[in-house]
């Protein structure tokens, strides 16, 4: 009997140790100091141990104000977390013109200092608000 006990026990303490956790911790930051929109069903930025993921930040125009907006605007959610744009690692951006993107392209490069991330730029219809015409995304590491 003590036997099957200490086995069990064993089975038990072997399982907890080496099982893994259900639940992931989100560290939740929306605009206006709130955790999330709730209407739309986003938050702007989620942060699971070490990885930032950024929801789109979108402009009406594609000009150098406009994208430097956007990109100030992604800078502002970075340093919520203590990180900057040295810190991001992938990009996606999402522009219902790709030209007019390609033509002011060196006022995004500006923000990354010539220290480039992975990205993909797409040509879409139309972005979830009508209006706009360019959305970015950013999924930032942070050192461990």
């Amino acid at each position: 009997m003590m036997r099957h006990l200490i086995i069990i026990a064993f089975i038990l303490v072997f399982s907890n140790v080496f099982s893994q956790k259900t639940k992931i911790q989100k560290e939740k930051w929306h605009w206006n100091h709130k955790t999330q929109d709730s209407t739309a069903g986003y938050t702007q930025a989620i942060k699971v141990d070490n990885v930032i993921y950024i929801s789109g930040v979108v402009t009406n125009n594609i000009t150098p104000e406009g994208i430097t907006s956007v990109y100030n605007n992604l800078k502002t959610v970075l340093s919520k977390y203590g990180a900057t744009f040295d810190n991001v690692v992938k990009e996606n951006l999402y522009t219902t013109d790709i030209e007019a993107m390609k033509k002011h392209n060196n006022v995004r490069k500006k923000f990354y200092n010539n220290d480039f991330p992975a990205a993909t730029w797409i040509q879409v219809q139309r972005l979830y608000m009508p209006d706009s015409k360019l959305e970015v995304e950013l999924v930032a590491h942070l050192p461990k």
